[in-house]
């Protein structure tokens, strides 16, 4: 949804017809995962993507029709081996999209918004089919089982609070089927994750434009004010001129927050250190060669750290690319997050 937002903000505040399009199921190697949006417009315009181009044509025909009759619908799309040259998914995936016309959201509108601008984690719950008289209507709903919205949260069909709810903090998306063969489309906006850097150094400027691109929010820590100030970072979401273990102990630290060590410098290193590998972070990583690491290891063992703690340590830091600018190993480095993000359990 942080894709297209945007957009959705500029023609909702200048009242064009839209549509909003959400890929629902996947089956095999679907180009685009569950959640993924796409929105268009009456007069043309498009924003996001279901497919990555491969059925965005007869998605915006379909939207058209939708836009036109205020009528919502559900269409799959794949493809065989003899209509790879039709419209379809060439890579040989299927896709289901639900497409609604854009004044169905208008009931959880403004909490979604707020709750995407501010970082707070919420459901959204659509009703895809079943009774007409639910049929698009929708909830939002909170960890601390707030909610907002058209849909009742509790009835004979469910109770859709607490699926909410459960779906968050198992942080799944997907289409729930209900007992009288109804369907619900649940999903999840979980925490954002957090790349924190320690260290103003040369590097930290492309790794948080990289972060920054890929969805990260980015926090930059170094007491050292001369390094550590806008001028030199004006992307970085969050910047603490503070010692790091201090900083550290400020944020809420979970395991959608990655941890990079970046300054070559002991006194700074390694009590950041000392701190992230005791941490529930998901990612802890230092930069430096293997002769640097093996050293900061010995002390770290000295500072009372345990070897399981040790072996969190992802160092030398990012994946083995064969880089050697700082570009190139901000490059390593995210893609290592990532990496770790997506096989973690």
């Amino acid at each position: 949804m942080k894709d297209v937002i945007g957009k959705l903000d500029e023609w909702r505040n200048t009242d064009q017809e839209l549509a909003l399009i959400t890929v629902v199921e996947t089956w095999g190697s679907a180009p685009r995962p569950v959640g993924s949006k796409m929105v268009t417009s009456k007069a043309g315009g498009i924003a996001g993507s279901v497919s990555a181009g491969c059925v965005e044509g007869a998605v915006i025909q379909e939207a058209e029709f939708v836009i036109g009759s205020g009528i919502p619908r559900t269409v799959e799309y794949g493809v065989a081996d003899e209509t790879a040259w039709e419209v379809g998914l060439a890579c040989g995936g299927k896709i289901k999209v639900f497409i609604e016309p854009g004044f169905a959201i208008d009931s959880i509108y403004d909490e979604l918004h707020k709750n995407l601008s501010e970082g707070i984690p919420f459901a959204t719950i659509t009703y895809l089919s079943g009774p007409d008289e639910l049929k698009n209507r929708k909830l939002l709903v909170q960890a601390n089982s707030q909610y907002t919205g058209d849909l009742p949260h509790t009835g004979p069909m469910g109770d859709f609070l607490k699926i909410g709810v459960d779906y968050l903090q198992q942080e799944k998306s997907g289409v729930l089927s209900l007992p009288d063969g109804s369907e619900v489309f649940i999903e999840t906006h979980p925490l954002p994750p957090k790349l924190v850097i320690i260290g103003a150094v040369h590097l930290s400027d492309y790794l948080v434009t990289m972060a920054n691109s890929v969805g990260f929010e980015t926090i930059l820590i170094d007491p050292r004010e001369a390094f550590a100030n806008r001028d030199r970072f004006p992307l970085v979401d969050q910047l603490i001129q503070s010692w790091p273990q201090d900083a550290l102990s400020q944020i809420q630290i979970n395991k959608h927050v990655y941890i990079t060590v970046l300054t070559h410098d002991p006194k700074l290193d390694d009590p950041a250190l000392i701190y992230a590998l005791k941490s529930p972070a998901g990612y802890v990583g230092a930069l430096g060669s293997r002769r640097t690491n093996e050293k900061r290891l010995e002390r770290l063992k000295q500072a009372g750290l345990s070897d399981q703690d040790l072996s969190r340590l992802h160092a030398p830091i990012g994946l083995d690319l064969g880089g050697r600018t700082s570009s190139e190993i901000a490059v390593s480095i995210i893609a290592e997050i990532i990496k770790v993000r997506n096989t973690s359990s």
